[in-house]
């Protein structure tokens, strides 16, 4: 059958190599707690090796995201007694310098021979390339044609490799995944299967890879979402208890003369609504229904038609608007339509 997500959700995140308790505590404070958080921490962005913005082909002012090796690392005090940190990388097509301000560890945090993605604004200062206070993500030595870059957190002392070791460890122990949609549905939806999707929003071969990949896992978390939505409705149905209305035929004698007096026969989509949200107000529990419809199709009508059923068994009834400008408008159209 498959690894179920269930399985992995159930395991701590202590499970996987590496990740001792001060690990454990570290991953905690990103909100990943169990295997399966690990899993679902998906990259932010990637780095297309193919394609990889080069340093030497940045133009002043251009923001992109370079894949770097550093050199050297220097601090030093600024005139106001400010840290100044100068890193100083290159990507083998040509090196600049790297300067962050108020951020002391980035001197022991980027030692040389570390490999890095800097994400920043390529400036020009004394004739020389530079960026200032880039946003830093550590890849560790990694290879592939498409590295994942993942939310870390320097405060917990996570880095973006970190993530990625964790993910690719997970993927290997778990195997092939419980596929919860036949293959009916993958190929008239167009998509991958749920092994392959974790497989390669992970560890892509291509920027077509990841995109198959993500779609599935979206798709899957609204399935998800959708299939609690509606347990919830069916347990509420069958817990619930609500007002058996009396709706009688075609919702009784108050909704027929207002059926009469409305300028107009109701079409035959208005009247199957009405009919359907009559059956619902006969029965002993809440009605959950959306009533969908464009404008001045009648959905007011309809909705009328639902509050006179309450009203004539002795019941109230309220129209709610998401505006007071609405509900006025509503308060003067409703009045209009039953002023006979």
């Amino acid at each position: 059958m498959g690894r179920r997500l269930a399985q992995l959700a159930n395991l701590p995140a202590s499970e996987l190599k590496g990740v001792g308790a001060t690990k454990a505590a570290s991953l905690g404070k990103m909100g990943i707690r169990s295997v399966l958080d690990v899993l679902m921490h998906y990259p932010r962005r990637y780095i297309d090796r193919t394609k990889e913005a080069k340093i030497a082909d940045l133009e002043v002012g251009e923001e992109a995201a370079i894949l770097v090796n550093v050199k050297r690392s220097t601090q030093r005090r600024t005139g106001k007694g400010k840290s100044m940190v100068i890193v100083t990388v290159t990507d083998g097509t040509a090196s600049m310098d790297v300067t962050f301000f108020g951020q002391p560890f980035r001197e022991k945090q980027l030692q040389p021979g570390l490999d890095a993605v800097f994400f920043g604004k390529l400036e020009l200062y004394g004739g020389k390339r530079k960026m200032t206070n880039p946003v830093v993500d550590l890849i560790g030595n990694r290879t592939g044609r498409i590295l994942p870059v993942y939310g870390q957190s320097e405060k917990a002392g996570i880095a973006s490799w970190d993530i990625a070791r964790f993910c690719e460890e997970t993927l290997r122990r778990a195997g092939d995944f419980a596929e919860p949609l036949d293959e009916e549905l993958l190929d008239r939806l167009d998509l991958v299967a749920r092994t392959e999707a974790f497989r390669a929003i992970h560890m892509p071969e291509s920027m077509e890879e990841s995109a198959a990949a993500r779609k599935r896992l979206v798709f899957d978390e609204l399935l998800r979402v959708q299939v609690e939505l509606v347990r919830r409705k069916r347990e509420l149905e069958r817990t619930a208890v609500g007002i058996a209305h009396v709706a009688g035929d075609g919702g009784g004698p108050l909704v027929k003369r207002f059926h009469d007096v409305l300028p107009y026969d109701l079409t035959r989509a208005q009247a199957k609504t009405v009919g359907e949200i009559n059956e619902d107000l006969a029965k002993g529990h809440p009605m959950h229904r959306l009533l969908q419809g464009d404008v001045g199709s009648g959905k007011t009508v309809v909705a009328v038609s639902a509050m006179l059923v309450a009203v004539q068994g002795r019941h109230q009834a309220a129209l709610m608007a998401p505006t007071e400008v609405l509900a006025e408008q509503h308060h003067l159209g409703i009045k209009k339509l039953l002023e006979d």
